[in-house]
């Protein structure tokens, strides 16, 4: 036996010994009661975590001499060579096939100190990527087949939907590889891209599961914007007003200014959407001290508690910016009903959105359960279960500036649809 180990045990015979000698015998009671109840004991702790990712503007990403993303994967200069893989939306492979041989070239191209692990995989797009959660198991064997690592890169290039379902998985394999997200819709360059969450539908409910996962970097392409149909062209300006309508009354101003020129297809001008649109989301996440939404409030969800709902009853047959768009004026028109904003500013919401081509009135918000109440309003329900119990919406004070409401006036909501539905439709 090792000496060490026996001296030990010689030490506790010795010491027990001593215990029954002094008290007459080795009482249990003595040692399972102590005398005094112990003193309440606890050590705290906090860490802190610096993120730290870019957000670089470009175009064509993966041309063999845009330097973009090989200087984006070296930036940390922590080893010689970086093996990655990557995802390409469908809808992305169908518009834009030659990724199939640019992508690898690219890296046959920086072959030094980039490896591709596995020819780029095609990802189902559109909404169907977040509703079926076989998809994200599937990509979690994949990566783990390929044995990728925490110092491994997941590309991900395509809109909102593959962002979240490919981000999850990636965010779940060895408790988080490193992202790289090159978003190829407005909204993904704009919005949802540069965020620092995904999420998944599940159980019916819009992202009831996901992850907060920063991304190593986010890569925003414009030439993608190109091949988007129309639809999917303006559903990222919906987002640029809600931001606007709470945030930023100068650039609420130029999106009025320039609202005609969205469904015209104004690359320049939807390129200066995006970068300031995404700068606002950035400076949000930056500034608020609260990244990971653990307070009660979700300030940059203004129009969504509809939205989301929306999107549900249609079965997504309703994209997320349509959504959006149609519950900004909604809530904007319940905002003036309360006094918070004015009959002028509701008046440039509702031509800025109008102008910019979207559709705000939908069958669904006309729906009614069997009590004769709108099925829309179980949207707030899903919203205080979100966060925690306590309902908390964003509304604007003025053009520019907002406010956390906790209660809805339903009688004033329930003549706010109808007064929307007047002004689209009549």
């Amino acid at each position: 036996m090792n000496k060490t180990f026996t001296g030990l045990l010689d030490n506790v015979k010795e010491a027990t010994a001593a215990m029954a000698s002094s008290s007459g015998k080795l009482g249990t009671a003595s040692l399972s009661q102590p005398s005094s109840a112990p003193v309440p004991h606890s050590i705290r702790q906090q860490i802190s975590v610096t993120w730290d990712f870019p957000v670089v503007f470009t175009h064509d990403l993966f041309s063999a001499d845009n330097p973009v993303l090989v200087d984006t994967l070296n930036r940390l200069q922590d080893q010689k060579k970086h093996r990655a893989m990557v995802f390409i939306d469908s809808f992305v492979a169908k518009n834009r096939p030659e990724l199939l041989k640019t992508v690898p070239a690219y890296f046959e191209t920086h072959s030094e100190t980039l490896e591709l692990a596995a020819p780029p995989q095609i990802v189902t797009g559109g909404e169907a990527a977040k509703n079926n959660f076989s998809l994200i198991e599937g990509f979690m064997h994949l990566l783990l087949e390929k044995r990728m690592d925490r110092h491994s890169f997941v590309i991900i290039v395509g809109g909102g939907a593959v962002m979240d379902s490919v981000g999850l998985a990636a965010a779940l394999v060895h408790r988080g590889l490193r992202q790289v997200r090159v978003p190829t819709t407005v909204l993904g360059q704009n919005d949802a891209g540069v965020g620092v969450k995904n999420g998944v539908n599940f159980a019916g409910g819009k992202n009831a599961i996901g992850t907060f996962a920063p991304p190593f970097a986010v890569l925003n392409d414009f030439n993608f914007l190109l091949s988007l149909n129309d639809r999917d062209w303006l559903c990222g300006v919906a987002e640029a007003f809600k931001v606007a309508i709470i945030r930023d009354r100068i650039f609420f101003d130029w999106l009025l200014e320039h609202a005609k020129n969205f469904p015209e297809r104004d690359l320049e001008s939807m390129r200066l959407l995006v970068e300031r649109c995404a700068e606002i989301h950035i400076e949000h996440i930056r500034t608020t001290g609260d990244p990971f939404e653990y307070g009660r409030a979700r300030p940059l969800d203004f129009g969504h508690w509809s939205a989301h709902k929306l999107e549900l009853m249609s079965g997504f047959a309703i994209s997320h910016g349509e959504a959006v768009a149609s519950g900004v004026l909604v809530d904007s028109i319940y905002a003036q009903m309360q006094g918070w904003i004015s009959e002028a500013e509701l008046a440039q919401i509702e031509t800025g959105l109008k102008e910019s081509g979207f559709r705000l009135w939908f069958e669904e918000l006309d729906q009614r359960d069997s009590n004769g109440v709108r099925v829309i309003f179980g949207g707030l329900r899903d919203f205080q279960e979100h966060l925690g119990g306590e309902l908390c919406v964003t509304y604007p004070t003025r053009i520019g500036a907002r406010h956390e409401v906790h209660e809805i006036d339903l009688i004033k909501m329930e003549t706010a649809f109808q007064e929307l539905r007047r002004v689209v439709l009549e």
